[in-house]
């Protein structure tokens, strides 16, 4: 790199924050620091490249397909990462890990990951559990008019990407076909420990939902 690290981070940063202005709040610069700081605390333990981890956490949803147009934002990243001195061979790094966090990928198949994308791949999964998983869930189902329970309308399997993506089931049915499934789909030790709370977290609210609604709740999908 034609520059010293920590400014590359800080330009990345800026770029980031402005591009993540536009989104839902689900997938906002707020959630970006999260992930940031999952990323650092299971890193300190997995010791992967500091610079790829903060950089592909950084950058990991400025080409997400949910967000943006996929090809044009890619296109733009690199022209953007050139300009300020990363090289190609660092970039193809970045596109990478960025490529490997969705979890509507995982439907492609299962690909060999590196170290920096497994934490990246972690740390974004631990802001999908737990009480913010939880939180986001919810916006994001309300922010589409979806319906919170309905018991007629179990959760199921996907077969593939575009069956995952273009699902209108009830946001509880998420939990069971996403959510509840991260525990066991973490790639580093220290992501598995720090998963295995906040999974056991949402099973709690869960059971508590179900008590509330009155209803004999869905199993968990395997």
């Amino acid at each position: 790199m034609k520059d010293n690290p920590t400014s590359i981070l800080k330009h990345i940063h800026k770029y980031v924050a402005d591009k993540m202005k536009v989104v839902d709040a689900g997938h906002n610069m707020s959630h970006v620091e999260r992930v940031l700081k999952n990323a650092k605390q299971i890193n300190q333990f997995e010791k992967g490249d500091a610079f790829l981890v903060e950089a592909g956490v950084l950058l990991h949803d400025v080409t997400d397909e949910k967000l943006f147009d996929k090809s044009a934002a890619e296109h733009e990243l690199k022209i953007f990462l050139r300009q300020i001195g990363v090289e190609d061979k660092m970039i193809d790094l970045l596109l990478g890990i960025i490529n490997s966090v969705s979890f509507g990928s995982e439907f492609d198949g299962v690909n060999q990951l590196t170290l920096e994308q497994k934490v990246v791949h972690d740390a974004d999964r631990l802001d999908a559990v737990g009480a913010i998983g939880i939180a986001r869930a919810f916006h994001y189902g309300g922010s589409i008019n979806r319906q919170i329970f309905d018991a007629a309308v179990p959760p199921k399997k996907y077969r593939n990407t575009q069956e995952y993506r273009n699902s209108t089931a009830p946001t509880i049915n998420h939990f069971y076909e996403k959510l509840l499934l991260l525990k066991d789909r973490m790639e580093t030790p220290t992501g598995k420990f720090l998963a295995l709370q906040r999974h056991q977290y949402m099973l709690g609210f869960l059971n508590q939902f179900y008590d509330e609604m009155g209803e004999v709740g869905f199993s968990e999908l395997t």
